[in-house]
């Protein structure tokens, strides 16, 4: 069984959905200080706006473009000790317009320098729930970069704060270092040598080949580095049955949040969260590769169990090929004393 020393897993991860007043808007009810919120709106088609607390609170950037980094006070005005204040940008707080934002807690600092690399980087790093952020510049040539995080993540999303045109390529450890796949598109994954130099990351460091993307010489660019937390997190892969019967996928917790990409052909990644849908089965989601407004599935694409996930529809976006995921906990399904887990 899964046992847990995060025993609230909202106190690293947690999910806020408010709505916009067109005006400055203090949310709270996170339960901590966030060091990287990702929003969308529900509503309507908006951008998804990122932020995180090593490059500020004024720098954005988007799941899905290839924009470089832009800088407004328009969006995010501060991270605070129970959540945080956004502006009047219809993209994070028009009135009346509905939102999600997704939370996670780093080390709630700008970062700190990490010389574990060949390339210093800048790290707030949270050991506990296995999360980083890393800000480095590229070199062009092979390299390696401190993560912080004292084991080797399982997911690490990159992107270029400067350049446009260069995608958000992903790794994910059931694919191996030699693929990749990529936030801001709907293509299968690719093999690519110079992605991360075929190097699978360690406990201190990744990998970074000599390709433009995510390494181009001069560059300053931003990665979300995620390793697994027995209980908290989950970051694996399941092949769909296609039928209305799925697949069952065990995490150990029941899901707070689910981040789905199907890998062997083109298809869309998917966002679902126990904050949008409590009750199964789980019916809205969002798209990080698309500005869409939240869509509703007639079928319920999964149901979040105690335990896992599984699906409940035939459709090759979720339940007929194969398929990583990310996870994070609502609850665990058994606490650090032994003692099945209640949520929160």
């Amino acid at each position: 069984m899964a046992y847990t020393t995060i025993k609230k897993p909202s106190d690293y991860f947690n999910t806020k959905l408010y709505t916009g007043t067109g005006s400055s808007n203090a949310i709270t009810g996170v339960g901590f200080q966030p060091d990287w919120i990702w929003f969308k709106c529900r509503s309507e088609a908006q951008s998804h706006f990122l932020f995180d607390a090593v490059r500020g609170s004024n720098k954005t950037i988007q799941s899905h473009t290839t924009n470089a980094e832009a800088t407004s006070t328009a969006l995010l005005t501060s991270f605070d000790s129970d959540g945080f204040t956004v502006n009047t940008d219809d993209g994070v707080n028009g009135s009346s317009k509905t939102y999600a934002a997704w939370n996670w807690l780093a080390d709630n600092t700008s970062g700190s320098s990490n010389t574990d690399g060949s390339i210093t980087s800048t790290v707030s790093a949270n050991t506990t729930s296995g999360f980083s952020i890393v800000s480095y510049t590229g070199t062009g040539a092979n390299a390696t970069v401190g993560h912080g995080l004292g084991s080797a993540p399982k997911m690490v999303i990159t992107k270029s704060r400067d350049t446009t045109g260069l995608d958000w390529r992903t790794y994910h450890a059931s694919l191996g270092a030699t693929k990749f796949v990529v936030l801001n598109l709907t293509d299968a994954s690719t093999t690519a040598s110079n992605f991360m130099n075929d190097t699978e990351p360690t406990s201190s460091v990744f990998s970074l080949g000599s390709g433009t993307t995510p390494n181009k010489s001069g560059d300053n660019y931003i990665a979300y580095c995620f390793s697994e937390v027995k209980g908290f997190s989950k970051f694996g892969s399941y092949t769909g049955n296609n039928s209305n019967d799925g697949t069952f996928v065990y995490t150990g917790f029941k899901p707070a949040f689910v981040l789905i990409k199907r890998y062997d052909a083109a298809a869309s990644w998917f966002m679902f969260d126990s904050k949008r849908d409590p009750s199964n089965g789980v019916t809205q989601s969002l798209i990080p590769n698309l500005s869409n407004a939240e869509g509703t599935n007639t079928t319920p694409p999964l149901d979040f169990l105690s335990n896992g996930f599984k699906l409940r529809y035939a459709h090759p976006n979720f339940n007929t090929g194969s398929y990583i995921y990310m996870a994070f906990a609502e609850a665990p399904l058994v606490g650090s004393n032994g003692v099945t887990a209640k949520a929160r």
